[in-house]
C-alpha cells in the first residue's frame, strides 16, 4: 500500500491537486504493460515500465492513477542509459482519488534525460462499463466473464497508471496473462502466444504512437469472421459463439470503407490489421480504439432473417464513424478535450460520406438531415454550449459527449464544405491529415489548412459557429423590389438571444438551376430582387414564383418567411417542386418557430396537409416527430381537441399506409422498408382501429411461427405498439407475450426492439411493472434506457420511478452518459420543447 507521508512533504503535494492537467516536466515516450486479468475473481493485475523523458528539474513525478492499489516497494525510477545507473524509490506517495493523480515525491531531482518508471498495481474489473471491466455472456448455458477496456475519455488511469492526456502520446507494448483457452486481443497483432498449462502469455507487436484513451485489451471467449483490403489488411469480426454469420454485413462495410477512406484522406490505414468486436454489455454505440474496434452488439451484428433495415444502416454507419477515427481521432488526435467535437464531428460527418458511396440508393445525405435537427434542438435551448468548450478537469469531459459536438459538429462541417466546395474541402482534409499524423492538433490548425487551400475566411466564419453557443434564424420579407434578411439568436422558449453570426446563405428562385450565395455577416442586409433572382417574382398572383433560403438545408440555421413567401413555398410542396431536403427543413423550421411562439399553430397544421401525399421517407419520418409532438402538446392544452387533431393526423398518414400496406414489396427500397414500421407505428399510437386490429392479428400468428412472413423484422415494432396498446393490468396477454419473446430471443436488436414497446402501454400500472423490469438482471445496463419512452398516461408514473430509484440508478451508472439519458427520457415527455 502507499507509504505514509509527512506534513512537509504533503504541502509540496498540494501544488498538484485541482489542476486541469498534468504538469509537463515528464513526457512519457513508451509503455512497457502486462495485464493478468482474473476473470472468476473479477480482478486484476499488472505491472507497466514506462520510458519517460524528465525535460526540466523537478523531485516529482506526476501520473493518472484512479480505483488502482499500489504496493511501494514496487515503484522507483532509473536512468539505464546513464553511464552510471542509479535507482531512485519515491519517499513519498499519494493516491490524490478526487483528482485521480499519483504523486510520486523524490528526495532528489531526477537526472534531466530518458529514464524508466516501474509500477506494480492491482484493481477490479468493474460492472460499470468503464475503465477495464466485465462483460457477461452465455456458453453451452454457462454463464461467464470477459474482461474488456473502455478508456475514452479518461479512464486508462483505471486500468494502470499514465498519463491519461490525449497529448501525451507513446508507443505500447502490451503483454496479457489469459486463460488457456480464451482469446486476447489487443490494438497490434499477436506476435508470441505461449501456453503453460492452462493459461498462457499473450504478447503483441509495439504499437504505432497513441493516446492512452485508445488502448484496448479484450479477453473472452469469441468467433470471428475474416477477411482482407485488396493491399492485406487483416479485417476481423469477432462476436459471441455462434453468431459469426452475424459479423458478415459489417464485415464487408469495413473492407470497403478502410479503402474509401484510403483514397479520400489520401493516407493508408496505418495498422497492419483491423480488428472489430462486438461486446454484450457496452455503455456507448462503440468506440474506436487504435486496430481494435469495440461496439454493442446492435451496432456491429446484422441477421437477414430478424434484423430490420433500420439495423443495417446503423451498423453501416456506426462502422463508417468508427472507422472515420482511424485517420481522424487516432492518427490525428485532438491536442485536449476542447477539441473533442473535431473527433465527433468530423466521424459523423464523414460515416454520411462513406454510407453515401457504399449506399447511394439509402439517399443517406438526405437521412443526414436528422443529424442537423438534433443538433438544432439541443442548441435552441438557452442551457446549450460552444461547440469548443474549456474542459478545466477530467471529470467534466462526460459532459461535452453530446448532440452539440457530435451533430452540430457535423452539421457546421457540412456546412462549411457546401460553402468552400467539395473538392477543395477534400483535398484541405488530405493536407491536414498528413501534416499532422502521429501528432496532435487543435481547431485551428485545421482552420489554418482550410483557409490557406481555399483562399476563403475560414477562420472568421468559423470562430462564430464554434466559439459561441445558439444558431440563428434568419428572417426573409419581400418588400416591393426588396429582399430583406435579418438574423437573430434562435430559442426554442421564444426568449430574445443576442448572438451574431457570419452566416453562409444560399437561395434559389422557383429552379433549382440558378442557385445565389453570399454571407450575411451583419444584423440585417437588404437586397434587389431583380438583382438576385431577375424580373417577375414580384407579381403577387403567381404561384408558380417561390424562394427558397438555405438551399437542400446546407445551413445550420432555420428560416422565418414572410406569409407571402411562406404561401408561395406551400404550394410549391404540394406541387412536388422542391426537393426532399427542401421540404423537410421548411417542416422541421415551422414547427421549431411554432413551438417558439413565432408563428401560429394553424399555420403549422395548414403547412403540415401539403405532405399528405409524401413519398419520401426522411420527411415522412419527420413529420411522423412532428405530429406525435403536436398531439403530445394538444392532449395537455385542450384535451377537447384531441380526438380532432388525431384524426387529422391519421388522415395525414392514411396515403403512405395504404401504398406501403404491411407486406414488403417485391424489389421494394431500402427507404419503403424502415418507412412502413415508422407509419404503421404512428398510426397505431393515434389510435388508428384498422392498423391496430390488423397488427394483433398478425402478432397472434407471429407469437406461434417466429419465422412468419406476416410480420417481418420491418413492421414487428408496429405491431409491438399496437398490442401494447390494448394491454393493461386486467389484460395482460400482449404485455406477458412480449416478455416471452424476449426471453427467447438471443438477438439484441430483437430484444432492444420489444424494450422500446413495453412502457408504450397507456396503463400506469403496466408501465411501472415494465420500468421495474428494465432494472431486472433479465435486462443488461445499457439497454434499460431503451424501455423509457413512456407514453403521456406514464409520464407520472416513470417520474416517481426515477426519484424512487435514484439511488440504485447513480450506482449502477455513475456519472457517465448513460445517467443522463435515464433524465431526458423521462423528463422530456413533460418538457414539449425538447
Amino acid at each position: 500500500m502507499a507509504t505514509m507521508i509527512t506534513q512537509k512533504e504533503n504541502s509540496s503535494f498540494e501544488q498538484f491537486k485541482k489542476q486541469p492537467r498534468l504538469p509537463k516536466f515528464a513526457i512519457p515516450k513508451r509503455y512497457d504493460l502486462k495485464l493478468k486479468p482474473d476473470l472468476v475473481a473479477c480482478t486484476f493485475t499488472g505491472t507497466v515500465e514506462i520510458k519517460i523523458e524528465i525535460v526540466s528539474d523537478t523531485k516529482f513525478l506526476v501520473l493518472n492513477a484512479s480505483q488502482l492499489e499500489f504496493d511501494h516497494s514496487s515503484i522507483y525510477f532509473t536512468n539505464p542509459e546513464a553511464c552510471y545507473s542509479k535507482e531512485y524509490r519515491p519517499s513519498g506517495i499519494n493516491l490524490v482519488e478526487e483528482d485521480e493523480i499519483l504523486v510520486l515525491g523524490f528526495d532528489e531531482d531526477l537526472p534531466i534525460g530518458e529514464g524508466s518508471l516501474y509500477i506494480a498495481f492491482k484493481g477490479i474489473l468493474n460492472d460499470r462499463m468503464k475503465g477495464f471491466y466485465r462483460s457477461t455472456y452465455e456458453h453451452n448455458g454457462e454463464k461467464k466473464n470477459m474482461a474488456v477496456t473502455q478508456f475514452e475519455p479518461a479512464d486508462a488511469r483505471q486500468c494502470f497508471p499514465c498519463w491519461d492526456e490525449p497529448a501525451a502520446k507513446a508507443t505500447f507494448k502490451i503483454t496479457v496473462e489469459v486463460p488457456a483457452d480464451l482469446m486476447a486481443l489487443s490494438n497490434m497483432p499477436v506476435i508470441e502466444d505461449h501456453s503453460n498449462g492452462d493459461v498462457k502469455m499473450v504478447s503483441f507487436q509495439e504499437s504505432p504512437i497513441m493516446s492512452t484513451y485508445l488502448v484496448a485489451v479484450v479477453v473472452g471467449l469469441f468467433d470471428y469472421v475474416e477477411d482482407h483490403t485488396p493491399d492485406g489488411i487483416k479485417v476481423r469480426v469477432y462476436c459471441q459463439v455462434g453468431k459469426g454469420n452475424q459479423g458478415k454485413f459489417a464485415l464487408d462495410v469495413a473492407v470497403k470503407t478502410l479503402g474509401l477512406y484510403k483514397e479520400y484522406f489520401d493516407t493508408p490505414y496505418s495498422l497492419p490489421k483491423l480488428d472489430m468486436v462486438a461486446i454484450p454489455d457496452f455503455a456507448a454505440g462503440a468506440m474506436e480504439n487504435y486496430g481494435l474496434v469495440t461496439y454493442r452488439e446492435t451496432a456491429l451484428l446484422y441477421d437477414d432473417q430478424h434484423s430490420a433495415a433500420a439495423n443495417k444502416q446503423r451498423v453501416a454507419i456506426v462502422v463508417a464513424h468508427e472507422l472515420a477515427h482511424q485517420w481522424f481521432g487516432n492518427l490525428v488526435t485532438m491536442e485536449w478535450w476542447t477539441h473533442l467535437w473535431l473527433n465527433e464531428g468530423f466521424a459523423t460527418w464523414v460515416s454520411y460520406l462513406a454510407a453515401d458511396s457504399l449506399f447511394p440508393e439509402w439517399k443517406i445525405w438526405t437521412q443526414f438531415l436528422d443529424q442537423i435537427t438534433d443538433g438544432l434542438r439541443l442548441d435552441g435551448l438557452s442551457e446549450s454550449h460552444p461547440i469548443e468548450v474549456d474542459v478545466q478537469h477530467a471529470s467534466e469531459i462526460d459532459e461535452i459527449f453530446d448532440a452539440i459536438s457530435y451533430r452540430k459538429g457535423a452539421s457546421v462541417i457540412r456546412m462549411l464544405q457546401s460553402f468552400l466546395g467539395a473538392e477543395v474541402f477534400q483535398r484541405s482534409l488530405a493536407s491536414y491529415i498528413k501534416k499532422y499524423a502521429g501528432s496532435n492538433a487543435k481547431t485551428e490548425d485545421l482552420w489554418a489548412v482550410l483557409e490557406k487551400e481555399s483562399g476563403e475566411p475560414v477562420t472568421k466564419l468559423m470562430n462564430t459557429w464554434t466559439k459561441q453557443k445558439g444558431y440563428p434564424v434568419v428572417s426573409v420579407n419581400v418588400r416591393g423590389n426588396k429582399l430583406e434578411f435579418g438574423q437573430s439568436q434562435f430559442l426554442s422558449s421564444g426568449a430574445h438571444g443576442d448572438g451574431q453570426w457570419i452566416v453562409p446563405i444560399t437561395l434559389c428562385c422557383s429552379s433549382y438551376n440558378d442557385r445565389k450565395n453570399f454571407l450575411l455577416q451583419t444584423k440585417s442586409e437588404t437586397s434587389d430582387i431583380m438583382e438576385l433572382l431577375g424580373s417577375g417574382f414580384a407579381e403577387k398572383d403567381d404561384h408558380q414564383k417561390w424562394i427558397k433560403i438555405n438551399v437542400d438545408q446546407a445551413g445550420f440555421y432555420r428560416v422565418k418567411y414572410d406569409d407571402e413567401l411562406a404561401a408561395r413555398l406551400r404550394y410549391a410542396i404540394e406541387a412536388n417542386h422542391l426537393s426532399a431536403t427542401d421540404r423537410f427543413g421548411i417542416l422541421d423550421d415551422s414547427y421549431a418557430l411554432s413551438m417558439a411562439c413565432k408563428q401560429s399553430l394553424s399555420s403549422l397544421f395548414s403547412l403540415m396537409s401539403a405532405y399528405r401525399e409524401e413519398q419520401e421517407y426522411t420527411v415522412l419520418s419527420n413529420l411522423i416527430t412532428v405530429s406525435s409532438k403536436v398531439a403530445r402538446i394538444a392532449a395537455d392544452a385542450s384535451p377537447d381537441l384531441l380526438p380532432h387533431i388525431k384524426l387529422f393526423l391519421i388522415k395525414l398518414f392514411q396515403y403512405s399506409a395504404e401504398r406501403l400496406g404491411w407486406e414488403p414489396q417485391k424489389n421494394e427500397s431500402h427507404l419503403d422498408a424502415m418507412l412502413r414500421g415508422e407509419v404503421l407505428t404512428a398510426l397505431a399510437v393515434f389510435g388508428h382501429d384498422i392498423t391496430q386490429s390488423e397488427a394483433i392479428e398478425r402478432f397472434r400468428v407471429f407469437l406461434n411461427d417466429r419465422n412468419t412472413p406476416l410480420l417481418p423484422p420491418d413492421t414487428r415494432k408496429a405491431a409491438y405498439v399496437a398490442v401494447m396498446q390494448t394491454a393493461s393490468k386486467s389484460n395482460r396477454w400482449g404485455y406477458d407475450s412480449l416478455l416471452r419473446i424476449y426471453r427467447e430471443t438471443d438477438l439484441s436488436q430483437e430484444k432492444t426492439r420489444i424494450l422500446g414497446s413495453l412502457t408504450s402501454c397507456p396503463d400506469p400500472d403496466i408501465v411501472l411493472e415494465a420500468l421495474n423490469f428494465m432494472l431486472s438482471s433479465e435486462v443488461r445496463s445499457q439497454d434499460a434506457v431503451f424501455g423509457l419512452g413512456v407514453c403521456r398516461e406514464g409520464r407520472e408514473t416513470a417520474w416517481r420511478w426515477l426519484k424512487d430509484n435514484w439511488d440504485h440508478l447513480m450506482k449502477t451508472y455513475g456519472s457517465g452518459f448513460l445517467i443522463t439519458r435515464f433524465i431526458s427520457a423521462v423528463v422530456s415527455p413533460v418538457c414539449h420543447l425538447t
